[in-house]
């Protein structure tokens, strides 16, 4: 009888444990996604066999009417803001309280690799980001070029090997490895043979950080419920971790730990790494007179290789997405097709035949089908934040506490027929000059927006345009035999999406007139 007593009260113990901030929202006159018990929202992707960002615009598009809906990550009050008044107000105006990204909740732990600019927070991600975004400006992107366009010619050739076979490609898989191979030369100053080989080093790298494991799911789930029990738990698998930190010790070692004069993106991690230290001013601590701190890092490998680690990921996978999801849409609109493939041919008739910096500049209707593309399929599809403090939502009687994730959902507001007159439709010219400023602010957000906005956007834009051009230049795109029109977005895509059985298309050679 004692134990039966003693069962029941464990099992009473553990429901209120499990349930005991679930009327957070409901206190506050806040709609909310009902929770399931101990894992709130959690496990709903798993449930639903959706992806992360599937599962965040199911969300936003089940309360047409709300300005923001309460959810809940394991038991901790989350929140999806809908109004883009308010996603503004989020991102921009009032980013003094949401700087933290939070995707790292324990603010006295945080992983080697996760230490990049992308996930790091506080006066970490402040002091690095001004030191960084010299990396993106416009000379530095000009002075890559060259690089690009010799990737562009090996791209070139590899396609035209499919497309002399009849052979289907799947483009996802071709613009990978083609944007692993820039990413490699303009960012470690080596040929990382992604092209030229299917198995290489650096695309096995890729592969690997984007796509999850049973582990990896496992991991982001307890680390999400429970950040201080889990604190200690590596975010990225061992394999990732030590492949990152040994391919950026091999190459800082054969350059004596000294810039080289490449002006690449390790050369500038060794610029600072003579500096030892960075300082700046506090986005997090204030003096008596309410002035910044001073505060000042240590600048050592660990930290300069989180950067190395998400300049790489990033830069191949964001752009290698955009691009083969573009060459899909124009393999199903051969009209816009047609128009991105004449600009190309004029635009580089304009230039002696050759891509160049400013020719890829002057392609205007490609780069509207770009942003379209991105509309269509923005990678990641949705944003993430975290209230550094109490925070008043403007407009309303709600006030929600420090440490409340804020969700936005990007694919959901891109998609949303208020913002997008027929959003199903492929329509590049949504993005024609004339037509762009009729854009609500913060409704279209494929790199973000506000201070942390995706600092590499430049860059991205560059390297998939120019790759896009190079195929239209040489070869026609259409479906093949195992091409979807909507491709599937795969479950298990945590924050890029990514796409079950790749993007098969058929390329062929133009005929030259």
């Amino acid at each position: 009888m004692f134990t039966l007593v003693l069962v029941v009260l464990l099992v009473i113990a553990i429901y209120f444990y499990g349930t005991r901030n679930f009327d957070y929202w409901k206190k506050r006159g806040v709609k909310y996604e009902e929770p399931l018990f101990f894992f709130g929202g959690n496990i709903k992707s798993y449930i639903d066999n959706v992806s992360f960002s599937e599962r965040f615009a199911a969300l936003h598009r089940a309360y047409p009417n709300e300005k923001f809906v309460g959810l809940f990550e394991g038991n901790r009050p989350s929140i999806l803001i809908r109004d883009p008044e308010l996603i503004k107000h989020v991102l921009m105006t009032d980013f003094r309280h949401f700087h933290r990204r939070g995707i790292s909740l324990n603010k006295l732990v945080t992983d080697p690799l996760m230490k990049n600019l992308f996930t790091v927070d506080g006066d970490i991600w402040k002091l690095m980001r001004q030191k960084l975004t010299s990396a993106f400006s416009t000379s530095k992107l000009k002075a890559m070029f060259p690089l690009i366009v010799e990737t562009t010619e090996k791209l070139t050739q590899i396609a035209n090997e499919y497309a002399e076979s009849n052979d289907e490609v799947d483009v996802r898989e071709l613009m990978a490895r083609y944007t692993t191979d820039f990413v490699g030369a303009c960012g470690f100053g080596i040929d990382s043979q992604a092209l030229n080989e299917t198995d290489s080093d650096f695309r096995r790298l890729g592969k690997r950080i984007f796509s999850p494991t049973i582990r990896d799911h496992f991991v982001n789930l307890m680390k999400s419920m429970f950040p201080e029990t889990f604190r200690n738990v590596r975010f990225f698998a061992p394999e990732i971790e030590e492949k990152t930190f040994s391919i950026v010790r091999q190459i800082m070692a054969q350059r004596n730990y000294k810039p080289c004069g490449r002006n690449d993106f390790i050369d500038l991690m060794l610029e600072l790494k003579q500096k030892k230290k960075i300082v700046g001013e506090s986005i997090e601590k204030r003096n008596v007179d309410g002035t910044p701190e001073l505060v000042e890092f240590d600048l050592d490998d660990q930290l300069l290789a989180a950067q190395v680690f998400i300049f790489f990921a990033a830069g191949f996978e964001t752009s290698s997405s955009a691009s083969s999801f573009l060459l899909h849409m124009l393999a199903f609109h051969p009209e816009a097709q047609e128009r991105c493939r004449k600009e190309v041919d004029e635009v580089l008739n304009n230039y002696d035949g050759k891509l160049c910096y400013d020719a890829v500049k002057d392609m205007k209707y490609l780069e509207m089908a770009f942003k379209e593309g991105l509309r269509l399929l923005p990678s990641p599809g949705y944003l993430l934040r975290l209230t550094c403090d109490k925070y008043h939502i403007p407009g309303t009687d709600v006030t929600i506490d420090e440490g409340t994730s804020v969700v936005i959902s990007v694919e959901a507001l891109c998609s949303d027929e208020r913002y997008f007159e027929d959003p199903e439709t492929f329509n590049p010219e949504r993005f024609h000059p004339d037509n762009i400023r009729n854009i609500e602010k913060c409704v279209y957000m494929p790199f973000g927006d506000g201070p942390r906005a995706c600092i590499g956007e430049r860059m991205g834009a560059m390297q998939t345009m120019a790759g896009v051009a190079a195929i239209l230049k040489n070869f026609n795109v259409t479906p093949s035999r195992n091409s979807l029109r909507r491709p599937r977005i795969d479950p298990k895509s945590i924050i890029v999406q990514s796409i079950i059985g790749g993007l098969p298309l058929a390329l062929t050679q133009r005929q030259k007139i």
